[in-house]
Formats: structure tokens, sequence, C-alpha cells
């Protein structure tokens, strides 16, 4: 186990690049009339985003956009709000085209009812009718909200990824982050909806919480392996108490130091090595036989707001609450607040706060970053017959700031790579490519720490 105490100095606040140029450029600036035109004008597959962000109760580490309520006309009221909203979308777009992704976020998707669910996949599908053989159909799990009616609707309406939300098996851990979640019921979760014929089941975990230890981390490790995921997402927890006011309850001198997590990351990466599976991008985990794992193979892992995928190439259409939409030069993100949101549906328009219209110089970084955050490596030469440049000229300066971290990555005229050290520190190499972060100063406390 390396000392990654000198690591400390790389602790930065940077993005996660889920998107770039990221979410916080987004602005009041792109129209309404050209994002309409927009959606008119595209061709490509579709994925489909639904936002569903009510929970019963905070999870203190949560960095999401939810609504807490107990009240089940909220709920409904929601509802009826997304069939406005997806009828509005369907006189906008041809809703005859391919749906290659659907995924339901949150919040807690299982906090609506099974009769719930199943009234919202009617309505979507009745909208969106085409949906391609093989395509991803998804949901986020909260185990503790999860029940045998509902996993019926969603299997017997064609999901087949399911993703568990389970953070630490730690008690102490669970207690701090106020989500009690004991390894059987997660178990149980899981072997309920594999009985029923999910074949393709994720686990969230997030290192950097309270009281987490290396010691700790292995045990939550050890468990998980008896679940056997097809997949594990480890996410480095994003401190931002400034943003999140329910991240304000814990006490920092007992979030775990940069080197601490560094250390995790890494028996992370070994420990699953030797099990069995194989590391993507900078969280993710996956078996060979994981379609994830043949992407990167092959060269078509993409990266997006639901973290990494195989489906590249499609335009993704956020649908609900704070949902954030894709094309190829373009985001668009839907009203943060209920009342603003409902607003715009009442008056026939889709519910659209801010977005951003990418520049050739946008597209360019994008693909850079996210050929990095992806591949860990970057074909040179393929960026410059894509985009028509001189690698080296156009990113003359971008790759004196890359100097600092040499140690990390190789460069030669046709590649970047970066070695099993420098993976650790991917957010810090990407960063050198973004040209709006260099316009943020360090004081301003916008993303969370890199380590």
């Amino acid at each position: 186990m390396k000392d990654y105490k000198s690591f400390i100095k790389y602790s930065k606040a940077g993005p996660r690049y889920t998107s770039y140029p990221t979410a916080v450029e987004f602005n009041t600036h792109f129209k309404y009339e050209d994002y309409i035109e927009i959606l008119k004008q595209q061709k490509a597959q579709l994925s489909l985003y639904f936002h569903l962000p009510f929970c019963r109760s905070a999870c203190y580490f949560c960095g999401c956009n939810v609504i807490y309520t107990a009240k089940e006309e909220s709920k409904e009221k929601y509802l009826n709000y997304l069939f406005k909203e997806l009828d509005i979308l369907a006189n906008i777009i041809n809703t005859q085209r391919e749906v290659a992704q659907m995924h339901f976020g949150g919040g807690t998707p299982t906090f609506f009812s099974a009769k719930q669910l199943q009234s919202l996949i009617l309505k979507i599908k009745s909208v969106f009718p085409n949906f391609t053989q093989n395509s991803e159909v998804s949901c986020e799990i909260d185990p503790r909200f999860l029940n045998e009616e509902q996993a019926d609707v969603l299997i017997q309406n064609g999901f087949n990824r399911i993703s568990f939300g389970v953070q630490d098996f730690d008690e102490k851990v669970q207690k701090e982050i106020h989500r009690i979640q004991p390894f059987e019921l997660t178990k149980n979760a899981v072997d309920m909806v594999r009985k029923k014929g999910i074949n393709s089941v994720n686990m969230d975990l997030i290192y950097g919480l309270p009281y987490q230890s290396l010691e700790s981390f292995k045990q939550t490790l050890e468990k998980a392996l008896l679940i056997n995921p097809d997949r594990f997402a480890i996410f480095n927890y994003a401190h931002v108490p400034w943003l999140k006011k329910n991240m304000r309850k814990f006490d920092e001198s007992t979030l775990p130091s940069p080197d601490i997590k560094l250390q995790i990351l890494e028996y992370c990466e070994k420990f699953l090595t030797q099990n069995g599976y194989k590391m993507i991008g900078m969280d993710h985990f996956a078996k060979p036989q994981d379609e994830l794992f043949k992407a990167l193979e092959n060269g078509s892992l993409h990266r997006n707001f639901q973290g990494y995928t195989t489906k590249g190439g499609t335009d993704l259409i956020g649908i609900g609450l704070t949902s954030i939409g894709e094309g190829q030069r373009h985001y668009m993100q839907n009203f943060k607040d209920m009342p603003n949101y409902e607003k715009a549906i009442d008056e026939g328009k889709l519910p659209c706060e801010k977005g951003i219209m990418l520049d050739d110089d946008d597209e360019l970084r994008k693909s850079v970053i996210m050929e990095l955050m992806s591949n860990f490596a970057l074909n040179i030469k393929n960026v410059e017959s894509k985009f028509k440049i001189d690698f080296f000229e156009y990113f003359r300066q971008d790759l004196k700031e890359l100097e600092e971290l040499n140690e990390f990555i190789t460069i030669d005229k046709n590649h970047i790579k970066v070695n099993e050290t420098g993976i650790l520190l991917i957010r810090n190499i990407a960063m050198c490519f973004d040209k709006y972060l260099k316009r943020i100063s360090e004081e301003k406390k916008v993303f969370s720490k890199t380590v």
C-alpha cells in the first residue's frame, strides 16, 4: 500500500465531468425557442431519464436534488405533471424514434407504489412505443423501499438493470449518515429481483464518509461480494456543505483524510480485480461479461449524468424536476424548484430553466476530457483527424499545466496514457483541458475535492 500523504497537494476542487462544459456553466442565455428547434431536428436514438425526486427522509451524505415528504398527494400531483410534460414533448419531437435507454433516478423511485410506477411506465410507452430489442431499462433502488409488487411491475415492463444504493455496511457509518440498512435487507432485495429475472445488478458504494477507514471499508467490500453484483459504482463522497445543508450535520474531523481515501480506492481496485472485476473509468467496476467491460475494450464507453454507459450517440432527454438533457452540441436542465417546474408546464411549455450551446472549442475539449475519463488514455491522432487541428499546438498551454502531473502519464506524438497511479487522479488530469475551470478562483467553493 502506497503512502499517499504527498498526494494531498492534488486535493483540489474539481468536476466529476459527467458533462463538459459542467453544469455550473449552464445559463439562461440558451433561448427556449432555439432548444425546441433542436429537439425538432433530432434524429438519433433516444435515451430517456426520469427524475423521481421524493424520499421519506434525508440521507446526510446525499447531494441529489430531492424532496422529503410522506404525503401521497405530493407524489400523485407530480405524476400528473410528468404526464403533462410527456404530452408537451410528444408535440415537439418525433416520438417514433427508437429508445435505446431509459433510466428512473431519484430521490427514491420505489418510494412510488407499484400502481403509480405502472401508470407512469404505461404513459411513457404510449408516448415512446419503440424501445429497441436490446434497450437498457434501469432503475435506482433503495432496498429499504422495495416490495414484490414493485419488483414485478419493473420486470414485467422490461426493466433489465437495477442499481442498489448501499454506500457502506458498517453500522457506525450508517448511523452517522442517517441511513440504517442492514446487510440482510440489501441481500434479500437483490435476491428477490434476481429470482424474478433481473440479470444485471449494480451496487453503489461511497468512500470518504464519516468514520470510514481502510479496515472498515475492506469489510464492506467483503460483504458486498457475498451479494455478487455484476457492477460496482464506488464514488468519492462529495462533501459540499455550502450547497447541501444536510452535510453540515457531519463533524468534519470524522471524515477520512485524502491519503486514506486514496488507500481505499487503491484497495478497491486491487481487491475487485482479484475477484473478477475490471475497473471501468474512475469509479465503476464490472465483470468481464458485462457490456461496460466490452465497451471499454472496443472504445465505445461513454460518460454522462448517469455515469458510464454503452449508449453513446443517443439524444438524452431529461424529464421531470431538475433533469438534464444532452445532445451533441447542447445541454438543457429543467427547473430545480417545484413551483417554476409546474408553472412552465401549466403554460404548455417544457420546464426548461437553463442550458448551454457548445461551440467548436467546447466540443473538442469535451471529446478529449470524456475520452480521458472513460479510457484513461487519449488517441491524439484521432482527435487531430476528427477536429482538423494540430493537437500540440492547440493545447500548448494546457499541456504546460499537465507537466505538473507528468509522473502519472506518458505522452508521445500519438497518445496520452495514464498510469496505474494516475488513474487515482484522473479528474486532476482532465482538469488541465478545462478552459472554464481556469476562470474560477481556487477560493470559490464550486466543486468537491478531487481527492
